[in-house]
């Protein structure tokens, strides 16, 4: 796993990951746009970019999250 070559602060670092704020603002709009039907073939493209982001985002956050609870940098988010 490429978490497991970073450093405990690299590692807890990443176990914060988010969006920044314009990123976050960006894909409120365009989630709430696509929800009433107004959303363009550019805002599609906008959203499809975003929730890639996104996702991406949430899996470096789990992995970083796992090598924490490995290293006992973290508590287990369950018991």
């Amino acid at each position: 796993m490429p978490g497991a070559l970073l450093s405990d602060e690299e590692v807890l670092a990443l176990t914060e990951l988010q969006l920044d704020k314009e990123q976050q603002a960006t894909l409120s709009d365009l989630l709430e746009r696509n929800r009433e039907g107004a959303l363009d073939a550019e805002g599609r493209r906008q959203l499809d970019e975003l929730m890639r982001v996104y996702e991406q985002g949430l899996l470096r956050k789990a992995q970083a999250l796992r090598v924490a609870v490995q290293r006992g940098l973290r508590e287990p988010l369950q018991t």
